[in-house]
């Protein structure tokens, strides 16, 4: 694993005020922002929040997206864009850790600031700055809750787990947490199931159906994102399996999840993260480096909260309430 500097983002100093100091007129700062897609409302609250942040602090946004969580041609074709555009700094989702470098480099040859919003690159150091979830962590907590409820329940756990994409560093690294967390090894034969679904619900729901019918006895699946958790959970309903028998954990936080299936425990724990704090500190970020010469370096973890209305004893989780009161989407 890659050591990871810990930062702070400084606090918003009077350069970056929409009044200036002393009415000072502000300099102009343009910021690009490149997501994965639009269909998971994840990004769609990412985006938004970048642009109410930019509005505020008299920033010109752009934007760009992909079809999907791996589409790299289109981010590469929007970092040339933004480069020729000439913005001072991109905010990039990475599609990919390795493939998107040398668009990347291109940029910062340019004198681009590149901040890598949720999912890291590798090298780290191939951007100037990492703000995201720490996705080991959050694995972790689900993975620590998923083997406190299986004792509490006394079961002997029969694991299925609905990964992002071996590609993608972001979803191994929450796979990563969450088997350390529930205590297990790559190999351990309580792994039953182990797929990829690119963390989007028909295809998890089809993947599951497919485990399932290898697998009827599964009674802990881990999901990687919360669309996922929802195609699980509509082929456990296809399949008339008693969720009173089975353990769902997952990650992201959203508000339908929150409402439709985390409240009434269907997902038994999530671990909620905030890509608001990705995009808001993000521009902040930029916005300082140019107005006030601030340095960006380094990993800002942006944050992350278990939350369950079955709390385990020992597994630290807050309740739905609080989820539903921090969640990001419709």
């Amino acid at each position: 694993m890659h050591t990871r500097t810990w930062i702070t983002v400084g606090a918003v100093l009077c350069g970056l005020s929409l009044a200036g100091c002393a009415g000072e007129e502000l300099e102009p700062v343009s910021v690009g922002l490149i997501t994965k897609q639009e269909e998971n409302p994840y990004w769609v609250s990412l985006k938004d929040v970048a642009q109410e942040t930019a509005d505020d602090l008299d920033v010109e946004l752009s934007t760009a997206t992909g079809v999907s969580d791996t589409d790299v041609a289109s981010q590469e074709a929007a970092l040339a864009d933004m480069v020729a555009e000439g913005v001072d700094g991109i905010l990039i989702a990475p599609a990919d850790p390795v493939a998107l470098l040398p668009a990347i480099q291109q940029a910062r040859d340019a004198g681009v600031l590149v901040i890598a919003l949720d999912t890291p690159v590798d090298p780290p150091e191939a951007v100037d700055a990492f703000f995201a979830t720490d996705n080991e962590a959050a694995g972790r907590s689900v993975g620590e809750y998923a083997a406190a409820k299986v004792d509490d329940l006394g079961l002997d756990p029969q694991v299925a787990m609905l990964n992002l994409s071996g590609d993608i560093s972001s979803g191994e690294l929450r796979r990563m947490g969450f088997l350390e967390g529930f205590g297990l090894d790559e190999d351990d034969p309580a792994i039953v199931a182990s797929v990829d679904t690119q963390g989007d619900r028909d295809n998890a729901a089809v993947r599951m159906t497919q485990v399932l019918a290898e697998h009827p006895d599964i009674n802990v699946i881990y999901t990687v994102n919360e669309p996922a958790a929802l195609g699980a959970l509509a082929a456990l309903d296809a399949a008339e399996v008693d969720l009173d028998e089975v353990v769902v954990v997952s990650v992201d936080g959203g508000c339908r999840a929150m409402r439709e299936a985390v409240r009434p425990g269907d997902i038994d724990a999530t671990a909620t993260q905030y890509p608001q704090n990705m995009a808001r500190e993000g521009v902040r970020a930029i916005a300082a480096a140019v107005r006030d010469g601030e340095t960006v370096s380094g990993f800002l973890d942006t944050g992350s909260e278990l939350v369950s209305d079955d709390p385990m004893d020992g597994v630290e989780s807050r309740r739905v309430e609080f989820g539903i009161r921090t969640c990001w989407g419709s």
